[in-house]
């Protein structure tokens, strides 16, 4: 049996589209994020936390996630944590080991361009000192699916790039009286965190950005999340703490010519379209025959899903996402950046070529050897990417996302003395008599010498 919904949308030939529906295809939905009653529910609960503390927690568990618990019971217990490893399939814990070790290893190489320093004109040195933030609060997604691989993703590259606070934030499993993902806690427990609280999602932003009796409050938030999650992070950055922008629900824009494997093409179409009903899956092909090629197997492919991944693909791809035909592969480039993907994937005869003409993508995975899934899980580089367009104004999670950095200078006499005019000229200026004196001063010094 097939479904009468078309797996695949074609939207069109990209040059003959207007703005209204190249608009619909590259915003995909993020209004619903800044939806004024969606913000204004938000903000609701965003206030009583920040008023009541673990009581608005235990409130808001009760009222979104129909689990009822004591305010005792909202952090995660050492006792819970040992339960969930002993339940826990050891090849999945295999699994997150070797997932934890590339993504460190992809960390750890960026550790290594940290501090630096060089003589931008004879006796004047200029770098940089890099420094990890105090703190930082990392959000798990649960609902639609178990999400280890999340935790992996933030909160490796925080380990890695020193945050000495670290506070986890999941939403209990739905259907429970409580009980938090094992496989999360596992990771949690591999990465050395016992800060894990299990709080609804809007409300658990709220509670690191301010904290309150259980929860650590912390400077820096990431994690990707619904809409109300999403709004939440925006909203709490008005009181100092700062966000990421914007990890919302997944997509991903396969970028491919005729040389593409049709089947193959298919399942890595589907690899994110079956995320949620709010996800995204684009094709882009100068290849007509490509896209017609692939309705079937796509419609084959996912008549092998079960539900609900079935219709959240079909969503994905017949809703949100599609196919784009463009004349040739670098209006396809154009398209793909206009887009700005969370994950592409390239699937192109000259790979570097075109790779040359991307400049807005989460991530760029070169051929069908290279899966999204893969990326989710274990080549190391980060998978929690900026979505929603984000990607054309900031990257993915790496210890860079917890790291500041502090700018080092040092000057000798003769660096002074060779600067002292720049400085007077923009001191008379600008009208900072004691910003020249501080220089008129030594240049004295020095003549008197």
């Amino acid at each position: 049996m097939t479904h009468a919904v078309k797996p695949i949308l074609e939207r069109g030939a990209w040059h003959e589209l207007d703005h209204d529906q190249r608009a619909d295809l590259t915003t995909r939905g993020i209004e619903k994020i800044f939806d004024p009653e969606l913000r204004a529910s938000v903000l609701d609960i965003i206030e009583d936390v920040r008023q009541n503390g673990d009581a608005a927690l235990v409130r808001a568990l009760a009222q979104f996630d129909k689990v009822e618990i004591a305010a005792e019971n909202i952090k995660v217990s050492a006792e819970e944590i040992a339960q969930a490893r002993a339940s826990l399939d050891p090849k999945l814990i295999d699994a997150i080991r070797d997932s934890i070790a590339h993504v460190r290893r992809f960390n750890e190489q960026l550790m290594l361009h940290g501090n630096w320093r060089f003589e931008t004109a004879p006796g004047v040195m200029v770098g940089e000192k890099a420094t990890p933030i105090e703190s930082a609060g990392l959000f798990v997604p649960s609902g639609k699916g178990s999400y280890p691989s999340v935790l992996i993703q933030l909160a490796t590259p925080a380990v890695v790039a020193g945050v000495k606070n670290i506070v986890v934030v999941v939403p209990p499993v739905p259907g429970t009286n409580g009980t938090v993902d094992p496989a999360v806690l596992v990771v949690a427990d591999e990465l050395g965190l016992t800060d894990v609280f299990r709080v609804n999602g809007p409300a658990g932003i709220a509670a690191m950005a301010f904290g309150t009796e259980s929860v650590p409050k912390v400077r820096k938030i990431a994690g990707p999340g619904s809409p109300p999650v999403a709004c939440a992070q925006i909203e709490v950055q008005r009181y100092g703490t700062v966000g990421v922008m914007l990890l919302g629900p997944s997509e991903s824009l396969i970028l491919a010519d005729d040389s593409a494997s049709v089947t193959l093409l298919a399942a890595d179409l589907l690899n994110e379209a079956e995320h949620g009903p709010d996800s995204s899956s684009v094709l882009v092909t100068d290849s007509q025959e490509l896209i017609d090629a692939l309705q079937g197997e796509v419609a084959r492919q996912v008549e092998l899903l079960p539900e609900p991944r079935r219709s959240y693909a079909l969503s994905s791809l017949g809703v949100n996402g599609g196919a784009v035909l463009t004349r040739d592969l670098a209006e396809a480039a154009e398209v793909a950046n206009a887009y700005a993907p969370e994950h592409m994937q390239l699937v192109v005869r000259d790979e570097e070529a075109i790779l040359e003409l991307i400049i807005d993508a989460g991530e760029v995975l070169l051929g069908q050897d290279t899966t999204v899934s893969m990326a989710n899980f274990v080549l190391g580089c980060p998978a929690s990417l900026p979505t929603s367009g984000y990607a054309k104004v900031s990257s993915g999670i790496t210890a860079d996302a917890f790291r500041k950095r502090t700018a080092i200078a040092k000057s000798n006499r003769a660096g002074l003395i060779a600067m002292s005019d720049t400085v007077l000229a923009f001191t008379e200026h600008e009208g900072f008599p004691a910003h020249g004196n501080a220089v008129r001063i030594r240049l004295a010094e020095s003549a008197a010498l």
